[in-house]
């Protein structure tokens, strides 16, 4: 679907959608846990949907409830760890579709028990690989085959325990591991030796759910080493998906191209999503942000994002937060002076290579960009000049679609956008939220 972005003040008041990171990671462990699990106010979105639909494979039911036509919560009856299965063992398919985060906490998830797993997605995740992840869990005793460490992959335990090296150009191999690792037969110990972690801030994440359920393992200080024994259980649970922080930065990058203010409802400031820090930079470059606490019980807390001066460059390490690269860069270049993406040469291999499309995109745009194997520099001017009538391919990645629908609040001229569709990746409500803002044409 391609559809044109007008020029214009992006302000009122947004509600985030939950957080994707958390809801696949409920998703999982409430399908992994005995008895039955209530995930209220879940995002409901390609990728969820990916994942629900693996979690169902793997023998977990899932129920939705619904007010109208918005989803209220998932009711998930989980699988005790495989522990029941009686029943002789067929082939499991699952199809991630897009969902990178699926397709590897899932391929874990696989390995714990005996039935052959067949994954499969679309033409990006064919190219994702997941090859550190597949060979530490060959050393963990799991067989599988694969194209190369992508899809489609085979995949079958049982788990049996040892040490390994396991490199993290992305979190989600550590996170797939510490969800799968502790409810492998007990006896078993899984160690991991982490000498690559990027995204730490989502190890963080992952590991507040094993604290919360009481899962025990032992990290070094500094996330380098991992000893998790086997013989735990997910225990069944009741609650909230907390806002998303990472789809948050799109209309917080809107406000600060076009001024706002905008108010941003769902977000919790103390969350360990890393995607917070957008918030952080937006205060670097010259923007107002404040937060706000609920004056009353039940209601949200909202953070309040403005400019009035001009925007400033200046130097970003986004190891932690690769998804941010597409929004910073936007924003950079409406920013007086350079603004540097460093640290994040993992922002390659997400849906598209990230650093290469918005370097080659921006351009369209007017923007001059230096590519960097770790990152890019955008040389601000403190807007666009766009080329004829620019028509943005977003190769299907969704942030990349949401950078550059923002970006057009403050061109000259309407923007063109390849791949709209792809925004309900992570954020189905997005366009709906440009519309009302007048953005769309």
């Amino acid at each position: 679907m391609n559809i044109l972005v007008s020029p214009g003040r992006f302000t009122g008041t947004v509600t985030i959608p939950a957080s994707k990171s958390h809801t696949i990671r409920q998703l999982i462990i409430a399908s992994l846990a005995a008895g039955k699990s209530v995930i209220r106010k879940p995002l409901d979105s390609l990728d969820t949907r990916s994942c629900i639909a693996a979690c169902e494979a793997f023998g977990a039911g899932i129920i939705e409830h619904k007010d109208s036509d918005e989803i209220v919560s998932w009711h998930v009856r989980g699988v005790n760890g495989f522990k029941n299965i009686n029943s002789p063992l067929k082939e499991i398919k699952i199809d991630v579709g897009n969902s990178g985060t699926t397709l590897y906490l899932a391929l874990a998830v696989a390995g714990l028990q005996e039935a052959p797993c067949l994954f499969t997605g679309d033409e990006q995740i064919q190219k994702r690989s997941a090859a550190p992840l597949l060979d530490a869990l060959a050393g963990l005793g799991v067989q599988s085959k694969s194209n190369d460490g992508c899809t489609p992959i085979t995949i079958h335990g049982p788990w049996k325990g040892g040490k390994v090296s396991l490199s993290c150009p992305t979190s989600q191999y550590l996170s797939a591991v510490l969800i799968a690792a502790p409810i492998a037969p007990a006896g078993t110990v899984t160690e991991i030796d982490v000498p690559l972690l990027n995204e730490k801030p989502y190890v963080e994440l992952t590991l507040s759910y094993l604290k919360k359920y009481g899962i025990p393992y032992n990290a070094a200080p500094d996330f380098s080493h991992f000893t998790i024994p086997g013989g735990s259980s997910w225990s069944a649970f009741s609650g909230s998906v907390p806002g998303d922080f990472s789809s948050a930065a799109f209309p917080a990058a809107a406000a600060a191209i076009s001024g706002g203010p905008v108010t941003i409802l769902g977000l919790d400031q103390d969350d360990f999503q890393g995607d917070k820090f957008f918030f952080e930079m937006l205060k670097t470059m010259g923007c107002d942000v404040k937060w706000k606490l609920p004056e009353k019980a039940k209601e949200p807390s909202c953070v309040i994002v403005s400019r009035e001066g001009t925007l400033r460059g200046g130097t970003f390490d986004l190891n932690d937060t690769p998804d941010l690269l597409p929004a910073a860069a936007v924003v950079a270049a409406y920013a007086e002076g350079d603004t540097a993406l460093v640290n994040v040469a993992h922002a390659r291999i997400k849906e598209t290579d990230r650093i290469a499309v918005m370097v080659r995109e921006l351009a369209k745009l007017g923007v001059d960009c230096t590519e960097r194997p770790d990152g890019m520099i955008i040389h601000g001017k403190g807007g666009l000049s766009p080329i004829n009538n620019p028509v943005i391919d977003c190769h299907g990645d969704h942030r990349v679609v949401m950078a550059f629908a923002v970006a057009a609040a403050g061109s000259p001229v309407p923007v063109g956008l390849t791949t709209a569709e792809s925004a309900a990746v992570t954020y189905p409500g997005f366009f709906g939220e440009m519309i009302q803002s007048h953005l769309l044409s």
